[in-house]
């Protein structure tokens, strides 16, 4: 009786300082690139999360290991690439149990005490419907009920430390479209050359600002909260998003369009208005947080501590594109502090893959094949819709942030894209990459994914403008219509 009691001391003891540890926050936008004030975009008026980079740290090379929302998701709630595990295309049909080794970092935080929460933003509201779940959109088969202790994380024990995720749902598409137009905002966007600078395109860019300034206000609505409960100041808070923006060559890409994510984290030991340049994966966040709770960080996560004593500096990240929906595709990066090298392993596929998912919700995805037919797109742009892909890309992001011109044919870089190629050669045959084998064997075939896919599409289409498959131009002219251009730019 008495070993038993001393056990149960010890017990309690043991879980009692397991859970003394610190508060974590995490706010999740879905589909969004650096575009913030913080990060230089004057046009977009982002005053919270500017107002949290002041108060914290900027990551200025984060990125994303996929730039579609499952794979990614997988990705960073476990700490390593989906390629290991095996959860690499986006929108798995049939999810999987994770092998017994894996446990998602709410499971592990969960078990040493927090209190572990999944909630939207306060007060989302998505077409007219109150959002009422936290998104997950993970690759493997979980339930929400036993991974989360609920939605709240004010309802934890006094005194229990929490690890709260906030899913913002914003800049997903649909974007809202606007009633009106800031004519200064709308002439102020930067369209990037790869893309038309059309009046649709300009729009639908604008609709996409809006929509991250929509962000920012459930940022700030966040922050309040945590505020006015007293545990802002002893809350480490990370605002990211899952990837890049959606748009046509950014979100299913391995561009920096596509994979770079805003990174700004706020509270104890974050230095106050810090920047941090060097290179940072979204999978580095779960053993940050492990590392800062006192727990080991599990031998499998790929990821590196980026909050310890001793920053983790790497020469090299790595990224994957495999299915998304019914688009099949593989293709692999690699970034370093100055270079992005990207290997097409079918490069018979053309950037204008079928996507039903863009071509459904995307403007610019109609529009750019009608603006090339007629001849209005410059040969830069242009060649973006060519039927083939280079089979191997290298962008000099020092000279070429925004990473658009593919010098991998000039000898000058043969040296140093030579290097990347090895390290991706080893990092696929070591981790090892589970995408070499395509889709996991539980999945239905390509063909039933499409068919079903397909008809989707064309159910929306439908409803929209009574075709289920409409023409290029139709699709355009209906598009130029919800954005109220119809009558001012009619597409030939």
């Amino acid at each position: 009786m008495k070993f038993f009691l001393t056990s149960l001391v010890l017990l309690i003891f043991h879980t009692s300082a397991m859970a003394a540890g610190p508060n974590f926050v995490w706010i999740i936008a879905d589909d969004m690139s650096p575009d913030i004030g913080a990060y230089g975009l004057k046009e977009v008026s982002t005053p919270n999360l500017d107002r949290l980079a002041a108060e914290g740290r900027r990551y200025t090379r984060a990125y994303a290991t996929a730039p579609v929302c499952s794979a990614s998701r997988s990705a960073f709630i476990l700490g390593c690439y989906q390629t290991t595990t095996g959860l690499h295309p986006h929108d798995v049909e049939i999810p999987q149990p994770l092998a017994p080794r894996y446990k998602p970092l709410p499971d592990v935080l969960r078990a040493a005490g927090w209190f572990v929460t999944n909630a939207p933003a306060p007060g989302t509201v998505r077409n007219g419907r109150v959002i009422t779940q936290g998104k997950t959109h993970y690759n493997f088969a979980h339930d929400p009920a036993k991974m989360f202790d609920g939605k709240d994380w004010r309802k934890r024990t006094p005194g229990q430390p929490f690890f709260a995720q906030f899913q913002i749902t914003e800049p997903h598409r649909p974007f809202p479209i606007p009633a009106e137009y800031d004519e200064a905002k709308l002439k102020a966007i930067q369209i990037p050359p790869n893309y038309p600078d059309h009046p649709l395109v300009r729009r639908d860019w604008y609709a996409y600002e809006r929509s991250v300034e929509v962000v920012d206000q459930r940022v700030g609505v966040i922050l309040d909260q945590l505020k006015e409960e007293g545990v802002l100041e002893n809350t480490i808070v990370m605002f990211f998003a899952d990837h890049g923006r959606p748009m046509p060559w950014g979100k299913q890409w391995l561009s920096v369009e596509g994979l770079q994510v805003p990174l700004i984290m706020r509270g104890p030991g974050v230095a106050t208005g810090s920047v941090e340049e060097r290179l940072v994966s979204l999978i580095d966040l779960a053993p940050s947080m492990l590392e800062l709770a006192g727990l080991p960080v599990p031998p499998w996560m790929e990821g590196r501590a980026i909050l310890g004593r001793e920053f983790p500096e790497r020469s090299m990240l790595f990224a994957a594109r495999d299915r998304c929906g019914d688009a099949m595709d593989r293709i692999r990066a690699v970034i370093s502090p100055g270079s992005l090298f990207v290997r097409n392993f079918q490069p018979s596929r053309s950037h204008l893959n079928w996507s039903g998912y863009k071509e459904s919700s995307y403007p610019g995805m109609p529009l750019m094949r009608v603006l090339n037919q007629s001849g209005k797109l410059n040969e830069f742009q242009a060649q973006w819709l060519t039927p083939r892909r280079e089979a191997l890309e290298f962008y000099d992001l020092k000279a070429d942030p925004q990473g658009l011109h593919n010098i991998a044919k000039d000898p000058k870089v043969a040296d140093p894209m030579a290097a990347m190629r090895s390290a991706m050669d080893t990092w696929i045959n070591t981790s090892p990459d589970r995408g070499a084998q395509g889709d996991p064997a539980t999945e239905p075939p390509l063909s039933a994914i499409q068919r079903s896919k397909r008809l989707d599409y064309e159910r929306i289409w439908k409803g929209r403008v009574k075709k289920a498959q409409p023409s290029d131009a139709e699709r355009v002219a209906w598009w130029e219509k919800s954005y109220g251009l119809s009558a001012q730019n009619p597409i030939p």
